[in-house]
């Protein structure tokens, strides 16, 4: 299990519209930007992953992983904004990864450190001028035996930038989004709790719309 999961059980302890769209999407309205840079913004264990594609290579929408895991399919669309929660910001590396559909980060690549432990599923896109970006993958189940919702890790990475993670993709109204896990976010990037909604042919579609975070000077 993931670091930050492990400070994330802690704290809990303690306590349809495609990517090359026209119109942000109600249901994904970002969270007020932070005024003030997080300290903690780089300490993100496993970002290194988001600099292990080549920029030049990326486009703004990608499957997350090879698309032979089994699992229902589910459709990432969202905006990245920059600071100021209005501008859309360009160039920005998304890069995602997840369980699989019993839960866990298997048949990872002997390649790397972080494609050995992020798993065979995840993916890395770089939005265009519009912001826009879009992932096509399976739903994630939760970890075996825990009390952690299912989620799907983001972290960012913007030009000339370090590397840092933002809010977990969550699923609404599902296992483990508890009234004590909604008060453990941060709103780290924006909202990462979103409702799965159904498109035309009835597959599941969430929006995570992404806000850039201050830098430390």
């Amino acid at each position: 299990m993931m670091q930050r999961s492990l400070a994330l059980s802690a704290l809990l302890l303690a306590a349809c519209q495609p990517a090359g769209g026209s119109e942000p999407r109600a249901d994904s309205s970002p969270a007020k930007p932070a005024a003030t840079a997080r300290a903690n913004l780089y300490q993100c264990e496993g970002c290194e992953g988001a600099a292990e594609a080549n920029p030049a290579t990326l486009r703004n929408a990608a499957r997350i992983g090879p698309g032979i895991d089994k699992g229902e399919p589910l459709a990432i669309d969202g905006l990245v904004y920059q600071n100021d929660g209005k501008t859309p910001a360009a160039s920005v590396i998304v890069y995602a990864y997840q369980t699989n559909a019993a839960g866990r980060y298997a048949n990872g690549a002997a390649t790397t450190l972080w494609s050995r432990r992020h798993g065979r599923l995840r993916g890395w896109v770089k939005t265009g001028a519009d912001g826009r970006y879009h992932f096509d993958t399976i739903k994630p189940a939760p970890y075996p035996n825990d009390t952690i919702p299912a989620h799907i890790h983001l972290t960012v990475l913007e030009p000339g930038k370090r590397p840092y993670w933002i809010d977990d993709i969550v699923f609404d109204g599902e296992f483990g989004v508890t009234p004590a896990y909604r008060k453990s976010m941060v709103n780290q990037g924006g909202n990462g709790i979103v409702p799965v909604r159904r498109d035309a042919s009835g597959r599941a579609v969430v929006v995570r719309d992404i806000i850039l975070e201050r830098h430390p000077a």
